[in-house]
């Protein structure tokens, strides 16, 4: 039924692109930021859809009169920037700085913990105050695969505009994009993503097929505004359904003596039946209408589901992997869980005496619900917040935003920008997850009361900008106190003192000569206080990378060809259990530290780039015969990718 839905709808967005005279947006040229303090110009609107046409069709035209669309003519934007009065349009990204960290836990900089394969469930390396301060399902294992709906990007483009992106991964670890936009009018423009997963097994595959990922996700967009520009809606439509067959790790050498590690496709994993299945589907809406100069009232709307299945047979050798506690089937392990919610935020903005305002109101309404559960486990909450921009210049702005939930948890947060230093200022009091509180399994089952997490957190960085060399120091300071985490039974359970997190912290990029380049990022941590043992993070975090970066064949091809390598300090990272999905503490097994260095080829031809990478080129040549990324999990052996990506924009 949904890929009937998703046809239907593609072919829908087909019919719409036949409108040619459509094409014309908001007139700009490349990335245009509107101050904070201001709506869009209209005046600016109108003169650019004036502009000459010829057959009810408007014309971009170079030297030699030829049509001329490209990065610069398919726009897109974000809601916060419209909700903050500060449209800001940007054009499409032809850059190749990152491109061959292609897969989102290598695209953010390797600050994700994995299981050693694309997909696989990942938890942050570095503690993260949590944006939402109310009930959170507590399942975010896949959350860096799914983009969240206020998130999404909206379009404005000149001409019908197509991206597509491939990505082939060494042992059939493979992703495809397709992304889709147009415009229907001047006012409306509409668009669809596509993404797709389908990542074999790292360890013990058995056959060329047998997949440890499969993810379909896509979303349907739209934005619009009113002839007159007082009215702005934003919508969209996104479903994840992401499907992991887990292998539980491998089995220990002391488990099983003829199990070793490092043998990748020959290993021996504990699991080959079990699933895990995670569904997400979000309505989302963003409207605004303009009251008066400096007054527009606003409307956020969300219908958010999770659905959560694991299944696991007990009557094959899996089950040897699971605790021989059967709580509700004695031959099966089936755990549903689903988290439903209701979101609507009301509010009021705009600008008075150089400042931009918001303040609003906002309603949760939410419920877990497991067939063994007596009662859904429910929640309704309200909010009151607001936010404060003051924007100097271009480079100096002081922003403050707050929200509280009635009763007992708030968010404070408060940033300052200029050209040498930026900080930042964050005092939470949050909830805990509905999986911390309350959870029923087959293997485990807790209901709690736990009080909620308080943290104080300050960032800040010093921006040293010389001639070829770029520095920016920073220091990171949390105290955390009433933390929840899962332990080594795999329980959750409530810390009763608290944590210090010192993490000071250096980036820097050094131009050498006039085509090489040198990028670098170090992050030292040292955790203390009663609770320091509920965080495992490693003492010392580096990536670094040098390039060769420049043009070749009178600048019609782009190149970056270079090495990166990424270091973690041993440390006991937190393991994974497969049955209620969350990473927890464990004290036997060491992640020792390993430097993996991959090497790239980036290069860009007209508006089509390419990456090919070779993965743990160091392989074999260290004391070590490889690295683990989680206990019991190893990371990539050597592979090689491609990956390709082009627009198109007619």
């Amino acid at each position: 039924m949904n890929k009937f839905l998703l046809g239907i709808c593609f072919f829908w967005v087909l019919l719409l692109a036949g409108s040619a005279e459509a094409q014309r947006p908001i007139p700009t040229n490349g990335r245009q930021v509107q101050n904070p303090n201001q709506r869009v110009n209209q005046r600016t609107v109108q003169e650019g859809e004036n502009q000459e046409e010829e057959n009810g069709r408007r014309t971009l035209l170079d030297d030699s009169t030829k049509m001329v669309f490209g990065p610069t003519t398919a726009l897109f934007y974000f809601e916060k920037d419209i909700k903050r009065n500060s449209l800001t349009l940007y054009p499409q990204d032809t850059s190749l700085t990152n491109f061959h960290n292609y897969d989102p836990v290598a695209k953010s900089g390797w600050k994700y913990q994995d299981l050693g394969n694309i997909g696989s469930a990942a938890t942050p390396v570095f503690y993260q105050v949590p944006e939402l301060i109310g009930t959170t399902s507590g399942f975010h294992a896949y959350d860096i695969y799914y983009t969240d709906p206020s998130n999404n990007r909206y379009f404005d483009t000149k001409s019908p505009f197509t991206e597509m992106s491939a990505f082939f991964g060494g042992g059939n670890r493979n992703m495809l994009d397709i992304k889709f936009a147009r415009n229907v009018n001047p006012r409306w423009n509409i668009g669809f993503d596509f993404h797709t997963m389908r990542v074999r097994k790292t360890l013990n595959p058995t056959a060329r097929d047998d997949n440890m990922v499969d993810q379909t996700t896509y979303s349907i967009h739209t934005n619009y505004r009113s002839e007159d520009g007082k009215y702005w809606f934003l919508g969209n439509f996104s479903r994840m359904r992401h499907v992991v067959n887990e292998i539980g790790g491998i089995i220990p050498p002391e488990v099983d003596s003829t199990s070793v590690y490092f043998t990748y496709e020959d290993a021996k994993v504990w699991l080959r039946t079990s699933q895990a299945r995670d569904l997400r589907q979000d309505y989302h809406f963003y409207h605004e209408y303009k009251v008066k100069d400096g007054l527009q009232i606003y409307h956020i709307f969300d219908r958010r589901k999770q659905d959560l299945v694991f299944d696991a047979p007990l009557t094959n050798s899996d089950s040897l992997y699971y605790p021989s506690t059967r709580l509700n089937e004695q031959d099966t392990t089936r755990n549903f869980n689903d988290f439903a919610e209701w979101r609507n935020e009301f509010g009021f903005k705009g600008t008075f005496g150089g400042f931009y305002y918001n303040a609003f109101t906002r309603l949760r309404n939410g419920r877990m619900r497991s067939p063994f559960f007596n009662s859904p486990n429910t929640f309704n909450e309200l909010y009151i917040g607001g936010e404060l921009i003051g924007k100097i210049s271009e480079k100096w702005s002081v922003s403050a935003d707050g929200e509280y939930l009635i009763p007992g948890a708030f968010r404070l947060h408060g940033v300052f920008k200029s050209p040498y230093l930026d900080l930042e200022y964050t005092k939470a009091l949050y909830k805990p997850t509905s999986l911390q509180q309350v959870y029923a399994g087959n293997h485990y089952a807790w209901n709690n009361d736990f009080s909620n997490t308080g943290v104080d957190q300050v960032k800040g960085t010093l921006k040293v900008d010389l001639e070829k060399v770029k520095i920016r120091p920073s220091l990171t300071i949390s105290r955390i106190n009433n933390y929840v985490f899962f332990n080594e039974q795999r329980v959750p359970e409530q810390a009763g003192g608290e944590a210090f997190i010192l993490m000071p912290g250096i980036q820097s990029s050094i131009q050498i000569g006039e085509k090489f380049k040198w990028d670098t990022e170090v992050i030292i941590t040292s955790v203390t206080g009663e609770a320091s043992d509920a965080f495992r993070i490693p003492e010392v975090f580096g990536n670094t990378r040098f390039y060769f970066d420049s043009p070749a064949f009178d600048e019609n091809i782009f190149i970056q060809f270079g090495v990166d390598v990424r270091y973690k300090s041993s440390y006991f990272a937190n393991a994974y259990f497969t049955a209620h999905q969350q990473f927890h503490l464990q004290n036997s097994f060491e992640v020792f530290a390993y430097p993996v260095a991959d090497i790239f080829l980036n290069f860009r031809i007209n508006r089509t780039r390419v990456l090919l990478k070779y993965n743990h080129l160091n392989a074999g040549l260290m004391n070590r015969e490889g690295y683990f990324v989680t206990p019991d999990y190893t990371g990539y052996k050597s592979f090689i990718d491609l990956g390709i990506t082009w627009y198109l924009f007619d």
